[in-house]
């Protein structure tokens, strides 16, 4: 028997005993990283520390056929943002051991990711291999058809959730489709999913009440949000923070501040009020509402305050024009180091323009570019806009034109520009630079554009750019059809201007245009049967509808009608302020009825020139000089300065009275108030004096105008003359009569009957042969009776 040596065995001994060892040692220690891995949670590992237990489990054999860890090796690699490790590790695994749960993992990975349309596209192989999803699965798939948009695809799955009876599983997935259709625009049919769902969770409310307001159903997002608070008084669907965030968001969109501030104290009394969002929320509600203060207030609250809050309360303070406060609060963003974006420098551009601030317009741009401060396009547009405002179109066409790539947005702005400071000619001409450019035109360039071509009287360029709204489907804008109205009404074409407004979906400034148009086309029993329409169809007129119609009711003279009319007001509820009053003031006076015109007129608190001068004027038609006086006294002792107007129905009123003194006090008066008379107060005061008598005086008088008579004036004087038989005078001016206004046939024969009182029967028959040479024909007398 062969027998070893003590130390031969005492090494044999040692080797196995250190191959155990050794054994032991790396079974132990892989196991141990193994329940480390497994354990860990994403937020306390490192993608080093990941792809060393990654790598270990590889060479150790663990990586394959273990569900449990591919799983989470596509959890964890979908944190660090490593979706295609996620995917390499998916793919490793057979198909036929893919379960829906790692099915689930690495669709979760590309949605958390953002890659939606990987994520379904895995649900689509997950579908395909035969793996039915469960109530996990299908939120991801449809959430990722809500963000790609593709609502035919979420409409598929819905027809299989349907069927295979996942909705009642899981409140999730009644959510989800919430969500969908309110991402897609449907919101009809969310809200059918919605009704649908047995349990509503309070993420099935939110996704309800945020798609409503997204969609731009604000109001309907605001009663959802009511129904919400509601049912959910036991606690379990009380709104949350998000909830809350689209309810404010609502509020901001329908500029409903007491709905807002009830809104407000809810979030203070749910406790709410701390969460970031909800504070952001708060002052952009405030901010859109306008209520200047309580955006304040809010902006004050909010701890973390981001560009997006100083925007908002810079915003609000630059729309009602407090442009120190908005450079005080500029001053004091840049003094936290916040950086400026577009928006905000852009709204305090905008703030300037619209309140033409001038000089701190044109510091603010030397400071946006001494600072080199943010000047991308939307600042580009700003400061176009407001040299437009300014009136300052040089300095706006230098700005358009060092910046090569014009956006369709600046070249709007110009076209806009151009026709609101009355070069109607340039924005016609840039608008056809536009159109062989191929640049789109937004709607407010087309309203200017026509609005150019009835000021300018192009009515023929008009209708070529009508003929192309019509191709480019504009029509049905209300802005752009109102214009077109205003042109062919503005133009005398009626017919054309009813047949646009026959076929356009009608608002109240729809009905105010063809009534207008109609006023101004003498046609005042048209615009009243118009006015009755629009009453039976169960429009709300405004004030300028209702100075519209008062109008008309004053050239008809129709005291009935307007009489009515009052009553409507009254009824109505309109608070008659001073362009309403005066309105009426007039209407009375021009129905007869005067002293209801003083009785409105004593009852005014606030009384503007305009109402003086229509109670003067309703005095002087009514031939009652003295009032006129008396009512100008007053007006003298009141803080209302006289125009030309007042002195104009002064001395109309003088005239026709014959007070000769009154009236040339009246004309020496217009001095004091820096008024300068012009062709009509020449004439009145000439009718004045020659109706007196006072022929030389009148003759005298024009002859010494400061500025050339015209046929109004030699006009009246040659009236005067006729009728006090002052055949020399009369004779002396007759051909400068002529001369002055040559198209007035009452001139012609008022010579030609003068001429024949005085037995000149050739000088007669010779002014009616100048009359026929000069085509001017007598035209047909009419009376209102």
């Amino acid at each position: 028997m062969l027998k070893l040596k003590p130390t031969q065995l005492l090494k044999q001994h040692f080797a196995l005993s250190r191959h155990w060892f050794l054994s032991y040692t790396t079974s132990n220690y892989l196991n141990c990283h193994l329940d480390s891995f497994l354990s860990s949670n994403a937020s306390s590992s490192t993608l080093t520390s990941l792809l060393q237990s990654h790598a270990l489990l590889i060479t150790s054999g663990n990586s394959s056929g273990n569900i449990f860890i591919s799983s989470k090796l596509i959890s964890l690699y979908a944190f660090f943002n490593k979706p295609h490790c996620s995917t390499r590790v998916f793919d490793s695994i057979p198909i036929s051991e893919k379960d829906v749960f790692l099915w689930n993992s690495v669709i979760k990975s590309h949605f958390s990711n953002g890659n939606y349309s990987e994520s379904f596209g895995y649900y689509l192989k997950m579908r395909l291999s035969d793996t039915l999803p469960n109530d996990f699965t299908i939120p991801m798939a449809v959430s990722a058809c809500a963000e790609l948009r593709w609502d035919v695809c979420g409409r598929y799955i819905h027809g299989f959730v349907s069927k295979s009876g996942l909705f009642a599983v899981n409140s999730a997935v009644g959510s989800s489709f919430v969500f969908m259709y309110s991402k897609c625009g449907s919101t009809g049919d969310a809200r059918l999913v919605f009704d649908e769902m047995i349990v509503k969770d309070v993420v099935a409310w939110t996704a309800l009440v945020i798609g409503y307001v997204q969609n731009g159903e604000s109001e309907k997002g605001l009663e959802c949000l009511c129904d919400m608070h509601r049912v959910g008084e036991d606690g379990e669907t009380r709104p949350n923070f998000r909830t809350l965030e689209g309810g404010l968001q609502a509020c901001g969109n329908l500029c409903v501040l007491d709905e807002g501030k009830c809104l407000h104290g809810f979030v203070v009394k749910a406790g709410l009020a701390f969460y970031p969002l909800v504070q952001s929320s708060i002052l952009s509600m405030y901010s859109r509402c306008g209520s200047v203060g309580d955006s304040f207030a809010s902006f004050c609250e909010v701890v973390d305050k981001d560009i997006i809050s100083w925007t908002s309360i810079i915003g609000v303070n630059a729309r009602f024009g407090f442009m120190k406060e908005c450079l005080d609060m500029f001053w004091e963003m840049q003094a936290d180091g916040l950086r400026t974006d577009g928006i905000l420098i852009s709204s305090i551009v905008l703030g300037f323009g619209n309140f033409r601030s001038v000089h701190e317009g044109k510091a603010f741009h030397g400071l946006i570019i001494r600072r080199n401060l943010l000047l991308d396009q939307l600042v580009h547009n700003a400061l176009l806009s407001m040299y437009c405002k300014f009136r300052f179109l040089s300095t706006a066409e230098k700005l358009f034109s060092i910046m090569h790539n014009n956006s369709k947005e600046s070249w709007n702005v110009m076209v806009h520009g151009y026709s609101k400071t009355g070069q109607e000619a340039k924005a016609i001409e840039l608008f056809r630079k536009m159109q062989q450019l191929g640049i789109e035109v937004d709607s407010n360039s087309l309203v200017s554009i026509i609005f150019s071509c009835s000021q300018l009287g192009a009515i023929r360029i008009g209708r070529s750019l009508h003929c192309r709204i019509v191709k480019s489907y504009m029509a049905d804008n209300n802005a752009v059809a109102n214009s077109l109205i205003d042109m062919y009404g503005k133009s005398g074409n009626l017919t054309i201007a009813r047949r646009i407004f026959n076929q356009t979906q009608r608002d109240v400034i729809t009905w105010n245009t063809m009534m207008s148009a109609y006023t101004r086309s003498g046609q005042f029993s048209e615009a009243m049967v118009l006015f009755d329409q629009m009453l039976l169809g169960n429009l709300t007129p405004n004030l300028a509808t209702l100075l519209t119609v008062l109008s008309a009711c004053s050239h008809l003279a129709s005291w009935e009608r307007g009489e009515r009319i009052h009553c409507f007001i009254k009824d109505g509820g309109y608070e008659i302020c001073q362009s309403l009053a005066t309105a009426l003031i007039d209407m009375y006076a021009k129905c007869g009825q005067i002293e209801k015109s003083r009785e409105l007129f004593i009852s005014m608190k606030e009384k503007d020139v305009v109402s003086w001068n229509v109670m003067i004027s309703g005095y002087a038609m009514h031939g009652d000089a003295k009032s006129a006086l008396q009512i100008f006294q007053q007006m003298e002792e009141s803080d209302a300065k006289p125009n030309d107007l007042t002195f104009l129905s002064l001395l109309n009123a003088c005239a026709h009275a014959g007070l000769v003194e009154e009236g040339k006090f009246l004309f020496s008066r217009m001095k004091h108030y820096s008024v300068m008379p012009n062709l009509k107060h020449y004439a009145c005061m000439t009718d004045l004096l020659g109706r007196s008598g006072n022929l030389q005086e009148a003759e005298t008088l024009v002859m010494s105008m400061p500025i050339s008579p015209d046929g109004g004036v030699w006009g009246a004087l040659l009236s005067a003359c006729v009728v006090h038989n002052e055949s020399e005078m009369a004779i002396r001016i007759a051909n400068r009569v002529i001369d002055s206004d040559p198209e007035n046939d009452g001139y012609y024969i008022l010579i030609s009957n003068m001429y024949s009182s005085m037995g000149w029967w050739e000088e007669a028959e010779r002014t009616r042969e100048m009359m026929k040479e000069r085509g001017v024909g007598k035209k047909a007398g009419w009376s209102a009776i």
